[in-house]
């Protein structure tokens, strides 16, 4: 890979000493490209407006990542509208769902404002919610059931969202307006594109609201039917009115499946248990389609994997994945949590170690 530097060997060097001064961690290579690109964007004259931009969202993401960093649980993030008040049998259901998650002690993750997101953090309680703010003309104050050191304030959505997305382990989507469809989309977005790993996303609302039965319809007989989406597509999500059914499935997708992970272009699947050779020849002939050479084996750690440690407790499978059929994906990872009984608490690694990644796009 091309040296990223200022081309200047003075400064280079003087930007390897500022940061081999300031801390002695393994990261001083991307700590000092970082600086590099500060000081491209001053050399390049780049306008006082874009500079605020980056400088903004720089600290933004550094904050959040700093709070989050100080509570290990995983979290389920709960999008949903600011508009419905407690007389709204959703806003019941939000409340309940995040009693129910930190009952089982996950944490809550919400947009700290009212409606569904006051619920959800209601529900959960201080002790285990969490608050990712915007900071808008007419609402700007976070709802009183998440402590200040558990809430980040935003100036954009943009970083907002990479923060609910990078932090969370599963997501619950109640109904809402314009926000919640676009973290809606965005989400599935990112799972449907590879661009993000595989999460359990379950779109929920109170019996007989009927909030999410015309987008299903939409998304069957337009998107599906003019080729817009696969069909396997759909297994991206699940739908459902019961907050303990939305809660099992968080449950069922961590049964078995711990993680992924790229090697060498191969996707490696970590397991709680393995497969048994049975079980495995009938996982590699149903989902044949989308594997490209060879077939699904049982592996044991790459040593990438073995280098850094990631994982090694875990049983593994492995295979030249097509990169394109997700959705089918996540029909194999079903798969493979059906072979093992659903714990009633699950506790999966942290999210987004996006170091150990190694995706080949």
């Amino acid at each position: 890979m091309r040296n990223y530097s200022l081309g200047n060997p003075e400064l280079d060097a003087s930007v390897r000493e500022l940061v081999a001064r300031a801390s002695d961690n393994g990261n001083q290579d991307l700590i000092a490209e970082m600086v590099v690109t500060a000081l491209k964007l001053h050399r390049d004259g780049a306008s006082r407006g874009d500079l605020k931009l980056v400088n903004t969202a720089l600290k933004e993401m550094r904050y959040s990542m700093l709070v989050f960093s100080r509570h290990d649980e995983p979290k389920v993030t709960m999008f949903g509208s600011a508009r419905l008040g407690e007389d709204d049998p959703n806003y019941a259901l939000a409340e309940e769902f995040g009693r129910i998650m930190a009952t089982r002690r996950w944490g809550v993750i919400t947009g700290a404002g009212p409606g569904i997101m006051e619920a959800g953090n209601r529900g959960a309680g201080p002790d285990s919610s969490y608050g990712v703010n915007i900071r808008l003309p007419f609402e700007s104050e976070p709802n009183p059931y998440v402590k200040p050191d558990r809430t980040v304030n935003f100036k954009y959505f943009f970083t907002r969202k990479l923060g609910f997305v990078k932090e969370s382990h599963a997501f619950a989507l109640f109904p809402g307006g314009f926000g919640t469809l676009d973290e809606t989309y965005e989400l599935l977005t990112l799972v449907q594109t590879g661009k993000s790993d595989l999460h359990p996303i379950v779109l929920i609302e109170a019996p007989g609201t009927g909030y999410w039965d015309p987008m299903l319809r939409f998304m069957r007989e337009v998107l599906v039917d003019r080729g817009l989406i696969s069909s396997d597509d759909l297994n991206l999500f699940t739908f459902t009115t019961d907050p303990e059914t939305a809660a099992h499935h968080i449950w069922h997708f961590y049964a078995n499946y711990q993680s992924q992970r790229y090697v060498d272009g191969i996707l490696v699947l970590r397991l709680k248990e393995a497969p048994t050779p049975e079980q495995l020849a009938a996982i590699d002939e149903e989902f044949a389609d989308i594997v490209v050479d060879g077939h699904i084996e049982v592996v044991d750690p790459f040593p990438q994997e073995i280098a850094d440690g990631d994982a090694l407790d875990c049983a593994r499978i492995a295979f030249h994945f097509d990169r394109r059929s997700f959705g089918r994906l996540r029909r194999l990872v079903d798969r493979l949590n059906d072979l093992t009984a659903t714990p009633s608490e699950v506790h999966p690694p942290s999210p987004f170690t996006e170091e150990q990644q190694e995706r080949p796009w």
